[in-house]
Parts: C-alpha cells; sequence; structure tokens
C-alpha cells in the first residue's frame, strides 16, 4: 500500500454534512465529498492486509478492486483510480451514495479499529471523475448484429444495457414510467440522491447507443411474444414490486399508505410532475411501519414535509451496538444503525406490535393501538398488560417487498412456459457464484429462465436486496446473454 503505516496514523474520516435543522428544509443532496487532500489521507489507511475481504464475498457484491483504487489515490493517480472503479461498477456513483457499505464491515481494519472509509472515497473518485471530465463513452469496437430487450431501467436493467451495448449489441431498454432509472428515480429521496446523477449518466449510456423507450408498459401495451419474436434475447430486470401489507382491523380507514407511494409521489412532484391526490405528512402524527431503510426514508421525507411528530416502529428487538457473536467480522453484521433521516429527528420504538388501526366516524385514521412483544420459539408473542395507543393521521407501510407485480407482464410469460420460483420471483439459474453453468445441448447459463431467449436479474429474480446486488446482477446477466448470443460453449 501507498503508506504501510497509515493506518496506525490517521483517524477514520466522514463526509462532512449540512446542519439537520438546515437540510430538512429541502430535498436536495447535503453531503460533500473529500478533497483530494482528505482522500489521500484515508486512502493511506487502507492496510496491507494480505487477503482483502473488503472485495471477497463477504464484502462487495461487485468484486471492486478497493486495496487497489485506494493505493491509487494516496499516490495521486486520480484517473488510473477511477479506470480501476470502472472494472467492476458501472455505477460507483450510485453506490457511492446509497450502498450500505458491507466492504467496511469485512475491512480487516475494522477488526479492532474503526475500517477504512471506503464508500466515501468510491464517491469522490467518482465525483472527482465526472469533474474532471474523465467520464466518456466507451463505445463498441465491433457490432455483432445481434438485438437485445432489457425490460426494466433500474440498476440491474442499466447495468446490463451497458454491457451488452459495449459487447457490440444492439441494446433497448423499455421502461413503464415516464423517465428511466427505476426504483433510483422514483423511490429513493432526491435527498440521498439527487436525479442529476441519474440524468448524466444515461447521456453516456445514450451516447454509447442504448435506446430508450418510455412510457411502454411491456405486457400492456406490447406484449412479452412480441418482444420475444422481435429481439434475439430478452432481460427481464424490473423490481419486486409487490409491497408486503399488513391486515388489520381498520386497514381500510383513509390515511394508510405503502411507503412506495408515499416516496414515489414526492420525488414526481420535486421533479415538476403532476401529482393528484397528494399525501402529505404536514401537520400530522406520522407513525412509520418498518426499521429499514426504506422505512428510514419514509421518516426523511416525513420531516421535510413539515410532520408534526415522526415514529418509526419496529416488530423486531433493538439490535446491540456492538458486533453480535453470531455475525462475527467479516460477515455484516446485525447492530444499531442510525441513518441521516434518524439523526434528523424521530422516535424509533423496537419490540412494538401494532394490533389495530382505529378511526373515526368519517373514516379517518386517528390512532394505532400497539403493544410490546417478545420473540419466543419462533414467533411473536404479546407481553401482558403493555398494550398503548399512538395518535397517528398518516401511517406509512414499509414491511418489505414479496415479488415482482405479476399483473401484465410476469402472467403473460407464465402463460408461455416461465417458471417462478417459491417466493414469487422469476426462476432463472443461478449457476456458481463466478461461472456460468452451460450444457452443449441447450446452452442454459446462468440467469438464463425456462423460456428460451429469456433472462432475468437483479429483484425479480434474487427478491429485493442492495443496489449494489443488482448491479452485480446485472453485470453477471450481460455476461451471460453475450455468451449465448455468440454462441460460446464452455464445459
Amino acid at each position: 500500500m501507498g503508506k504501510p503505516t497509515g493506518f496506525m496514523e490517521y483517524e477514520r474520516g466522514t463526509l462532512k454534512k449540512e446542519k439537520t435543522d438546515e437540510r430538512v428544509k429541502h430535498f436536495k443532496e447535503f453531503e460533500t465529498v473529500f478533497t483530494r487532500e482528505e482522500t489521500k489521507t484515508q486512502g493511506a489507511r487502507c492496510m496491507d492486509c494480505g487477503i482483502p475481504f473488503c472485495h471477497g464475498d463477504t464484502g462487495c457484491p461487485v468484486k471492486n478492486y478497493i486495496p487497489e483504487w485506494n493505493d491509487l489515490i494516496y499516490r495521486g493517480h486520480w484517473k488510473d483510480a477511477l479506470d480501476n472503479l470502472h472494472t467492476t461498477n458501472n455505477f460507483p456513483e450510485f453506490t457511492g451514495r446509497l450502498c450500505p457499505a458491507p466492504c467496511e464491515s469485512a475491512c480487516t481494519l475494522g477488526i479492532n479499529e474503526k475500517p477504512v472509509s471506503i464508500k466515501a472515497i468510491e464517491r469522490t473518485i467518482i465525483e472527482k471523475g465526472f469533474k474532471d471530465g474523465h467520464v466518456k463513452p466507451r463505445m463498441p469496437h465491433v457490432k455483432t448484429g445481434k438485438t437485445v430487450a432489457v425490460v426494466g431501467s433500474g440498476p440491474a436493467g442499466l447495468a446490463a444495457a451497458q454491457q451488452l451495448t459495449r459487447a457490440g449489441h444492439a441494446v433497448t431498454v423499455f421502461e413503464k414510467n415516464a423517465r428511466p432509472g427505476g426504483l433510483l428515480r422514483y423511490g429513493i429521496p432526491d435527498f440521498k440522491m439527487e436525479k442529476s446523477v441519474i440524468e448524466r449518466r444515461l447521456a453516456q449510456m445514450e451516447a454509447e447507443g442504448v435506446q430508450f423507450k418510455t412510457n411502454v408498459n411491456v405486457g400492456v401495451d406490447i406484449t412479452a411474444e412480441e418482444l420475444i419474436g422481435k429481439f434475439d434475447a430478452v432481460v427481464l430486470a424490473g423490481g419486486s414490486e409487490r409491497p408486503r401489507d399488513i391486515q388489520l382491523k381498520g386497514r381500510e380507514l383513509s390515511g394508510i399508505h405503502f411507503a412506495m407511494e408515499f416516496l414515489t409521489q414526492q420525488n414526481r412532484i420535486n421533479a415538476g410532475e403532476k401529482v393528484e391526490k397528494i399525501i402529505s405528512a404536514k401537520g400530522k402524527n406520522v407513525i412509520v411501519l418498518g426499521g429499514g431503510d426504506t422505512g428510514s426514508d419514509c421518516v426523511g421525507t416525513s420531516n421535510r414535509q413539515g410532520a408534526k411528530s415522526v415514529t418509526q416502529l419496529e416488530i423486531m428487538p433493538k439490535p446491540s451496538d456492538e458486533r453480535p457473536v453470531n455475525t462475527p467480522w467479516p460477515y455484516w453484521p446485525l447492530i444499531l444503525r442510525t441513518s441521516t433521516s434518524h439523526e434528523e429527528g424521530a422516535v424509533r420504538m423496537w419490540s412494538v406490535n401494532t394490533k389495530e388501526f382505529k378511526g373515526n366516524e368519517k373514516g379517518e385514521l386517528t390512532s394505532l393501538l400497539c403493544t410490546e412483544v417478545t420473540f419466543d420459539e419462533g414467533k411473536f408473542v404479546d407481553v401482558p398488560n403493555t398494550e398503548f395507543e399512538l395518535p397517528a393521521e398518516l401511517v406509512l407501510i414499509a414491511a418489505g417487498f414479496l415479488h415482482p407485480e405479476k399483473k401484465g407482464l410476469i402472467d403473460e410469460l407464465v402463460g408461455l412456459g416461465l417458471e417462478l420460483d417459491p417466493r414469487g420471483n422469476v426462476k432463472a439459474d443461478f449457476g456458481s457464484d463466478d461461472e456460468y453453468s452451460f450444457t452443449s445441448e441447450n446452452l442454459k447459463i446462468a440467469h438464463a429462465t425456462s423460456l428460451k431467449k429469456v433472462f432475468a436479474c437483479g429483484d425479480m429474480r434474487r427478491g429485493q436486496s442492495l443496489v449494489v446486488w443488482a448491479i452485480a446482477e446485472g453485470r453477471k446477466c450481460a455476461a451471460s446473454v453475450h455468451r449465448y448470443l455468440t454462441q460460446i460453449s464452455v464445459e
């Protein structure tokens, strides 16, 4: 590494943030990247650890060469660091903002010290790369004459489309919404990632030859059978869009919404799109059901809308501040995490179960009836005499997602012979981790579905997951499609 003793000399650095009372007044990003000198110092903390678990199986799903670009930025080779980063990750500007950084949990320095600021360094490298004009279109050297349709323009679909275009195939991305980006555009709040970040990358992809067709709902506006017949390969890269509901007495009351309805609507408003029947937290007691990232995003958005109070309920026990014994280094630990949205103001409650939604004679939500719970023999048990009531005029259900929306595209494909897994996701061959399993008879490879020419990746295949997993899935799927199209046999 650049400085063998750096990890002993320098403290871990974090990105500077706008003060909470100021940033809740707007929906713009509020973090600033490192300076070049700060980045050099943080890169110097990367150890010559021998086996870098940060980009192993427990660290980075896209297998970023983290020690290498840490060394490069320490030595001042910023362009080389950017090129190194791009060899494994199409969109480091997305992961540098949104990834929970499992690489840092697997950092060797993190065994007994604060880990290297990998995520912040990654974000700084790509932002400096854009600023310095080093992020340019990479045109394919040859044209194969093969055509590929990618359904869905989230991170998995975008990664697959870019990789396949650079391999020389003609790629068309179909998106049912007005603009490409999928969950990145319509689900991630602008204060976590402004949409100009997506636009500049889309401009690069269009220059490389990717065609985007928006406002096209495959399975409704065009049949899946038509798509399969028209293109040499089809990649299913839609999201896991069916939210998990909470069916309790009073569920029909007005004021109860799925988290993604709420978040998507605010993003559309920020983009200047026309929105009817606005869901607003202004002046209301807001309760978020679910303690994950989506719930955290609801907290941040509610505070920016001017909520009277925000409470986040989680049925699971409160995690420990320290790494538990059942997830030792280098595994991702279940510990208490406080997001930037939590810093802005929210009451967080654990081991709480909602029993009933209560309302008034007008059918409007007024409160939640809750109880404390314990986890015993694989199930949650109410603690006697612990019932309590919380005032609420708005409830946001952030309990995760079940599987892709089946109406339309999936139902039609199932009718054509597409198989689903037991969870309702598209069944596609996983193969081994980084290898691709073939049979010489049908060229069945990783990400291939039961339908000829049809592949699947991202949340549609593996279920709800992280943006970094979506990018990794899109890249691997693109490699499989390329092998299929070029008839390369690996046995």
